[in-house]
């Protein structure tokens, strides 16, 4: 003979009838059984998700290198700010770390402006340099000093002149002497400096091999309307 199950019950009198009812003994483990598989169910859904990606962290920018005109055009409009009347007198590139100004492009831009109105000169300086040693990037202003109209350093031009950018300057640079000093000394840094030359009345670029126009192992002079070779100044 086969066991069967079955569940246990209760009876209970009420009157003249007799009622038999599930006991909740009986109930119990099915319901335990119910909730862990439930609960079992949830794990593995939770497992089954595919872990997120670790998130990558942005690499680090290298340095930004710009064009003597592209920088000086980031720096004119805080110049303009500064005095309505404001004109440059010099624009000059700075060697870094990480930008030796070959191919006419720097990480360090300096334009110097004058403004006959309020008798002051004030210079702004581009940076888009990652250098410990560098100004941050974006246009900063420098300090504020007495103009003198008369000072031949501070000859201010119109800016219609400067027609040839310093990539420009450099080729023709190079084609007078500066392609052998780099093809002997490869890390030679270049710096360019731009300015009116009150003698011939002409914008000139220098362009200059060496970490400063005193130490420097050629200068050559371009004209920065016309792209002509003008001199070697060194």
């Amino acid at each position: 003979m086969k066991m069967r199950d079955f569940a246990q019950t209760d009876t209970a009198v009420t009157g003249d009838r007799t009622l038999t009812v599930a006991s909740p003994r009986a109930a119990t483990p099915r319901i335990l059984v119910a909730a862990l598989s439930a609960i079992l169910a949830m794990v593995v859904a939770c497992d089954s998700n595919p872990p997120k990606p670790a998130e990558s962290k942005p690499e680090p920018k290298g340095p930004e290198l710009l064009t003597g005109r592209a920088a000086f055009q980031k720096v004119f409009i805080a110049a303009r700010n500064y005095a309505v009347d404001a004109k440059p007198f010099r624009i000059e590139s700075t060697p870094t770390s990480d930008a030796d100004g070959h191919d006419g492009k720097s990480a360090l831009w300096r334009a110097s402006f004058a403004s006959p109105q309020l008798r002051g000169v004030k210079p702004f300086i581009w940076s888009g340099s990652t250098a410990p040693d560098a100004p941050s990037r974006g246009v900063s202003p420098g300090n504020e000093d007495v103009y003198n109209p008369g000072n031949a350093s501070t000859q201010i031009f119109d800016v219609a002149y400067l027609k040839v950018d310093s990539d420009q300057a450099y080729a023709t640079a190079q084609k007078h002497g500066g392609d052998k000093i780099l093809e002997k000394e490869p890390t030679t840094p270049v710096i360019y400096v731009c300015d009116w030359n009150h003698n011939t009345n002409e914008l000139v670029w220098h362009v200059i091999y060496g970490v400063s126009r005193d130490k420097s192992k050629l200068t050559v002079a371009v004209n920065a309307s016309t792209d002509e070779f003008i001199r070697v100044e060194k």
